[in-house]
């Protein structure tokens, strides 16, 4: 019977999210429970919690970076990026986010695939922005073409992230293809597999760059 009791911490969680309580709250008291009544220590579940949050302190960071953006973003921090675009000469919709994909593609292949993202440059930084020149250039945007400047700018981060990092040896996805050709019987180092990722990150730079660019003289021949 006392094994089923660790199994409380189930039911505690059940309750906790029924009676919809703090989520952080009725996690962590669930595992308190299960981890006395399994017989440990509460000096013991501390320590393991301890323990967990060390091993992967990273996650934390999220939980720190969001709250910063936000206290940003309530205090000005998309007006004024959009007010820097409207003081640029010869800044477009289509050369800002060109520039951005460069950066972008060049950062991930040194393996520096957090530097930037959806969160920490594109919703605060990247999308205003580019919001902003597209109106200097070609005037007041309705609903539906800001929508896609706001998603070109999000797929824009996405595109320079996925074909950047793959020129940076040790990246998970490097040694996940890697993976793949042994099963087949070929044998590839990761520097290979990254030299042969630049050709691709290349076109792919091209051919999104040439989007962008053709979308932003859409926008003006919609105005138009």
């Amino acid at each position: 019977m006392s094994e089923y009791l660790v199994l409380s911490g189930i039911l505690v969680v059940v309750i906790g999210f029924a009676l919809k309580l703090n989520p952080l709250l009725v996690v962590t008291i669930a595992a308190l429970a299960t981890g006395l009544l399994g017989g440990l220590g509460l000096g013991e579940v501390i320590s393991a919690f301890g323990a967990a949050f060390n091993d992967n302190r990273y996650i934390s960071v999220v939980w720190i970076v969001l709250p910063v953006i936000g206290l940003l973003e309530r205090y000005g921090l998309q007006q004024r990026a959009r007010a820097v675009i409207e003081k640029m000469r010869g800044a477009t919709m289509g050369r800002l986010l060109l520039l951005y994909l460069f950066f972008r593609q060049a950062t991930a292949a040194l393996g520096l695939t957090s530097v930037a993202g959806p969160a920490q440059t594109v919703r605060p930084l990247v999308a205003p922005m580019a919001e902003a020149a597209a109106e200097k250039t070609h005037g007041k945007l309705d609903e539906k073409t800001r929508e896609k400047v706001l998603g070109m700018s999000a797929a824009t981060d996405n595109v320079g992230l996925f074909f950047g990092e793959d020129i940076f040896v040790a990246i998970a996805s490097i040694l996940l293809i890697q993976g793949i050709f042994q099963t087949y019987g070929i044998e590839l180092t990761p520097l290979q597999l990254s030299v042969w990722a630049i050709p691709t990150a290349i076109c792919a730079f091209i051919i999104h760059g040439t989007r962008l660019l053709m979308f932003d003289r859409s926008i003006g021949r919609h105005g138009k």
